[in-house]
């Protein structure tokens, strides 16, 4: 069984100066008042303060809050990819994190090497890897420039590639940022039901986007993040009423959504009883 345990986090991160952060850079983190000093007294931004909730098998959680809010701070403190300074997490279950079409691929690998390379990391057997190397060349019909270093690839080759990479293999624990619903309309037609047989696959969600509908269809809770801090926590209805100053109808009204993301969100009601999974244990961050 899948389970997410976030008890008062807090991350940081230190503020330098100099060539390595511009003043205009400086100067919005002081304003947006997130400047800090920490126990060494140095100059921090503080992405997250004192976040803490509990997510268990069937849950479906949605992230809204303005840019620098914290929503992809707190996905890869979730994926592990951050520590936090306080608070710890635990996460239950086998975890993919469709945060960055870049995360974890080697820039000097080619893309064959790169599938290589998450089937080895993966467990995956000889065979299981000749498998995922034709599911996706299939899927992002790169051809030849598989062989090639993914560092000469273009963005939308990039995006082809990693999506194929998160989805290929279906998780217990699913964390989604919102460039997965980003590419042109033809890539997400493909796309869409591969990425419902994954969501659909997953017993815990978290999903960050400023889709209305997408967050609606699919989440049975929602958290507004604001300032690096819990805002408001509950039904989408409620939250979501909050979050935009104003109510909303009972189910999203699509008129601001492109058809694409429409007709995506639409075929993609994710529903809160799934079937049971066996957990692979326990990952704990402590800050």
């Amino acid at each position: 069984m899948a389970r997410i345990l976030v008890s008062g986090v807090s991350v940081d991160f230190p503020l330098y100066h100099g060539s390595s952060r511009s003043l205009k850079k400086t100067v919005f983190a002081a304003a947006s008042g997130h400047i800090n000093r920490d126990r060494q007294s140095r100059a921090v931004v503080s992405a997250l303060r004192e976040i803490g909730f509990q997510l268990l098998t069937g849950d479906r959680l949605g992230l809204v809050g303005g840019n620098g809010a914290g929503k992809t701070t707190l996905l890869r403190v979730l994926a592990g990819i951050y520590e936090p300074v306080a608070g710890h997490v635990r996460v239950e279950g086998s975890l993919t994190a469709l945060i960055d079409p870049n995360l974890g691929m080697n820039q000097d690998l080619t893309g064959r090497e790169n599938i290589l390379l998450r089937g080895l990391y993966g467990g995956l057997t000889r065979a299981a890897i000749r498998q995922l190397e034709e599911d996706i060349r299939d899927f992002t019909e790169l051809g030849q420039f598989l062989d090639l270093p993914v560092r000469f690839y273009s963005s939308g080759m990039m995006v082809r590639l990693g999506f194929a990479l998160a989805t290929a293999v279906h998780p217990q624990v699913l964390l989604m940022d919102e460039w997965f619903l980003a590419g042109d309309s033809a890539f997400m037609r493909k796309a869409r039901a591969r990425l419902e047989n994954v969501v659909r696959g997953a017993e815990l969600l978290v999903l960050s986007s400023h889709e209305v509908a997408v967050l609606q269809a699919w989440c049975t809770r929602v958290i507004w993040l604001d300032h690096g801090r819990v805002r408001a926590d509950g039904s989408p209805q409620e939250v979501l009423d909050r979050y935009l100053g104003h109510p909303r109808p009972a189910r999203a009204t699509y008129e601001t959504v492109s058809p694409e993301r429409r007709e995506a969100a639409e075929s993609t009601k994710i529903g809160t009883s799934l079937g049971e999974m066996e957990g692979d244990g326990g990952r704990a961050i402590k800050g």
